[in-house]
């Protein structure tokens, strides 16, 4: 764990409210290495939680007051509010995170009884793609259950994770990224089926070769962008088939069964939309069945065929995010690309052999800066544990 951002939090910590925080917690980003907008269609992923994150510092205080301060949102201050009070803050503040997880939590039956102070530093570059949001989520969540000795079993604090981003902030995520980071484990990827919520770590072993995270550098937020469009979209197709076939998700269909009843969806966006899903949730069976079996040459080809289809069929990747995913597929040493999480800008990976990473990173910067106009970032995803309080 990054001692330097503890040491620099503690500081922070005692300059804010005066004293040295008692507890030291971390929740991970997350990357997810195949099964992109399926979450929210009952579908299967393959996310894995990563070792840059959300980092926090912690102690209880004797009145009702919250007092917090993000290092990342530094012209908000210290936002001080009573524990009680559920009205949501003004703009964009971020404690409302905490807000929307203290009503999700009283929703099942936890009490807090006393303030407390916390302060924050995320590592995770803004909008990103890499789960901000819900690094953020789950390091409250282990915040509380620590400071309030609450034991939330680990699905209920990824659920109201959720909740929290869906009802008080204005997001409609699935339930994958709270998962893997809530889940995540050193070296392992999740295999989750998002409908039943059962999971299999699956050693996430790739040889000579590594994750490489290709940030696009573009701004982006979910709650602006058409990442809400395509969730209706989905449901739209999948109410459509509903009129003919008994299903609850359009993760539950086959390619054959969703090709031979496009004609009850009638529409030829809201068909792309579906398949795309469809097909996705196959490709990320395949994809872990390929792993087990070692077979990484066909692992990086459906990772190149993911990110056609949200290309051609979801059409959520843009300029930047080709440019990074096509111009790393032609890359000598890398065995697929594509982009990864929600769309609109965010990132990218690559699995690429160790030994050409500085390669791919010199050829795509220098695409990227002729089409986009600008630098991308890159790093080397180290697969981590999930959020958890470190004392």
């Amino acid at each position: 764990m990054d001692n330097q951002i503890f040491t620099e939090l503690e500081g922070t910590f005692a300059d804010k409210f005066g004293h040295q925080p008692a507890h030291h917690f971390f929740s991970p980003g997350r990357v997810n290495l195949i099964g992109e907008h399926t979450d929210y269609n009952g579908g299967h992923v393959f996310p894995a939680a990563i070792t840059i994150g959300t980092f926090g510092v912690a102690s209880s205080r004797e009145d009702n007051l919250v007092k917090v301060y993000s290092l990342n949102f530094p012209d908000q201050g210290v936002v001080t509010f009573d524990i009680n009070d559920e009205e949501k803050l003004a703009g964009n503040a971020w404690p409302n995170f905490i807000k929307g997880l203290l009503i999700e939590l009283r929703a099942e039956g936890y009490s807090f009884d006393h303030g407390f102070e916390l302060a924050v530093n995320g590592t995770i570059p803004t909008a990103s793609g890499l789960s901000s949001s819900s690094s953020l989520e789950l390091l409250i969540s282990v915040v509380l259950d620590r400071l309030f000795a609450l034991d939330v079993p680990r699905l209920t604090m990824v659920q109201v994770s959720q909740r929290d981003e869906n009802h008080y902030i204005g997001v409609q995520t699935g339930i994958m990224d709270q998962f893997a980071i809530g889940f995540g484990e050193a070296e392992k990827a999740i295999y989750l089926d998002t409908n039943t919520l059962e999971y299999e770590l699956v050693p996430a072993i790739f040889g000579d070769n590594v994750i490489v995270i290709m940030n696009t550098n573009k701004p982006r937020a979910l709650t602006e962008s058409k990442y809400d469009e395509r969730v209706a979209q989905t449901k739209e197709a999948l109410a459509r088939l509903q009129t003919k076939l008994d299903i609850q998700n359009l993760g539950e269909l086959d390619k054959a069964t969703f090709d031979a009843n496009t004609d009850l969806i009638d529409d030829e966006l809201l068909i792309k939309r579906g398949r795309h899903a469809v097909y996705e949730n196959i490709r990320a069976k395949e994809a872990v069945a390929a792993l087990k079996a070692n077979d990484l040459v066909l692992f990086g080809q459906l990772i190149n065929d993911s990110h056609a289809s949200l290309k051609d069929d979801y059409e959520v990747t843009g300029i930047e995010l080709d440019t990074l995913a096509e111009t790393a597929q032609q890359v000598p040493g890398v065995l697929g690309a594509r982009m990864t999480g929600a769309g609109f800008g965010g990132t990218a990976i690559a699995l690429v052999n160790k030994d050409e990473v500085a390669h791919l990173e010199a050829i795509v910067a220098a695409k990227y800066e002729e089409v986009v106009g600008y630098a991308p970032s890159f790093y080397v995803a180290e697969i981590g544990d999930g959020a958890k309080a470190l004392d």
